[in-house]
């Protein structure tokens, strides 16, 4: 695997196998999960003690499920995603919005909307990262935390080239590069949250960062 690019990243590092619009791409439901059980309770148990109890939470990128944790009541929680029917039988999501962030990374909400976002394993599908992230920052609290949780399973013909070129590490690399670069964010935080060392299972990774509000 070759490391991340320094310098610049240009619109050649988010091309895709297939460049057809993501909307037709997603317009079949896929009411199936993307990665293992045990990948699946590693996500919950990091966003129990993640997550603000009673905080609105944004889930960036939603679908089928959101892989929320059973527990202390949290407030809203609003689904953002290409795919209306995945996010009616999302038993998780209050409110549902579909919304294409690779035609428009602009997020449909007012500033300082939610206490927590999250991304969980779609990050590599982002064409315009640095503008999503900015906004994600706009549309949070000040002091309001963004975790973006990815695994090594993926559409590989959807995947921007940079996300298929790099080992897991350099990606979380890359995406504490799209906090930096986006403004607007704290220092990122990486963590490896794989599930049942020394088994087989999908690995589990998290990059996150406290927003500093509107920039």
């Amino acid at each position: 695997m070759r490391r991340q690019p320094e310098g610049p990243l240009g619109p050649e590092h988010f091309r895709r196998d297939d460049e057809r619009p993501d909307v037709l791409f997603y317009a079949e439901p896929r009411l199936v999960v993307h990665i293992d059980r045990f990948a699946i309770e590693a996500i919950g148990e990091y966003l129990s003690g993640a997550l603000p109890t009673g905080g609105a939470v944004l889930d960036l990128m939603s679908s089928w499920r959101s892989h929320l944790p059973e527990g202390p009541p949290r407030g809203k929680v609003v689904g953002l995603g290409l795919n209306g029917v995945e996010m009616r039988e999302n038993p998780q999501l209050d409110d549902a919005v579909v919304h294409d962030l690779n035609a428009t990374p602009n997020l449909p909400f007012r500033d300082g909307t939610f206490d927590a976002a999250i991304l969980t394993v779609s990050v590599q599908y982002l064409t315009h990262p640095e503008k999503v992230f900015r906004e994600v920052a706009r549309a949070l609290r000040p002091g309001a935390r963004f975790h973006v949780i990815f695994s090594n399973r993926m559409f590989p013909t959807k995947a921007t080239a940079i996300w298929k070129a790099l080992s897991d590490g350099d990606r979380a690399r890359l995406v504490g590069t799209y906090f930096r670069r986006s403004g607007g964010w704290g220092a990122p935080e990486a963590r490896d949250i794989s599930p049942r060392p020394g088994f087989y299972c999908d690995p589990d990774y998290v990059v996150s960062a406290v927003s500093n509000g509107a920039v």
